[in-house]
């Protein structure tokens, strides 16, 4: 008898998140900082492992790394990999669900949908139902206007540090994710933010979706929020907020007083 040919193995070296969000975290312990997080269909490289519980990922979308459950993830190889990242759309809804077969579940704003054709994507292979709101890069003209329309959907969503999701986002996160919709890369952190796009001289000078980049009494950046029509802006700070922008900074009506000192302006569509 022939012996049959032990099949070969092709590693997962990548993986997709498959839960609506995922924690990234410093350390691997769930007590540790969440630094981060992963939304649906977004993907990740596998950088380490400690033991079955926990493996160090770093993010597709911005190079982030931090470590997290691989449970909550579907492993790929380097061509699955390849393949999800061709043909995303970006859901517009806050939360809406996604279903296969009778599962359903629901997922959020700037979730991933790879191979979308209007209503079904594929992961892996299996065919899944959004019925939802989506832009997908390429085929809708991206205007300071609609980026401002996409952003108000996350008014009085809760600040978490280290959040991505309009259940729960920090200033960044915030920033990062509108403009993601778009398939405009950002960095993760205000200060890596900071680093891209032109700078604009004035308050006066700038447009409906320049980033204001604000400091902390060491100088640090460490707030971002997106401009709005007639010197106002939205950021996250307590909550996805509409806020009084001047060369000072934020100013807060109900506190009467400037919550952030502006450092400069940048300008990235």
């Amino acid at each position: 008898m022939k012996k049959k040919k032990a099949k070969i193995k092709i590693p997962k070296t990548h993986g997709l998140c498959r839960v609506s969000v995922a924690p990234i975290r410093k350390k691997a312990d769930d007590a540790s900082e969440m630094i981060s997080q992963l939304l649906y269909g977004e993907l990740i490289t596998i950088l380490t492992k400690k033991n079955k519980s926990w493996i160090k990922v770093r993010c597709e979308w911005d190079n982030y790394e931090g470590w997290m459950d691989p449970k909550q993830l579907i492993g790929l190889t380097e061509d699955e990999f390849i393949e999800h990242t061709v043909n995303r759309a970006y859901p517009l809804e806050v939360a809406h669900p996604i279903m296969s077969g009778d599962i359903s579940f629901p997922i959020v704003c700037a979730s991933s949908l790879p191979q979308y054709d209007g209503m079904t994507f594929r992961v892996k292979g299996e065919k899944l139902v959004y019925s939802g709101q989506v832009i997908t890069p390429g085929q809708v003209t991206m205007t300071p206007e609609l980026l401002i329309k996409v952003a108000r959907k996350y008014i009085n969503a809760p600040y978490i540090w280290g959040g991505r999701s309009p259940f729960g986002i920090d200033c960044s996160g915030f920033t990062q994710a509108v403009f993601k919709i778009f398939g405009i890369k950002l960095p993760r952190d205000a200060y890596q933010q900071a680093e891209i796009g032109e700078m604009v001289d004035f308050v006066a000078a700038s447009n409906v979706g320049d980033l204001a980049y604000f400091v902390n009494k060491e100088g640090r950046i460490h707030h971002v929020g997106i401009i709005l029509e007639d010197n106002y802006i939205i950021h996250a700070s307590g909550m996805v907020r509409i806020d009084k922008l001047d060369h000072f900074g934020i100013y807060h009506k109900g506190k009467r007083s400037y919550t952030h000192t502006l450092r400069f302006i940048k300008r990235v569509i």
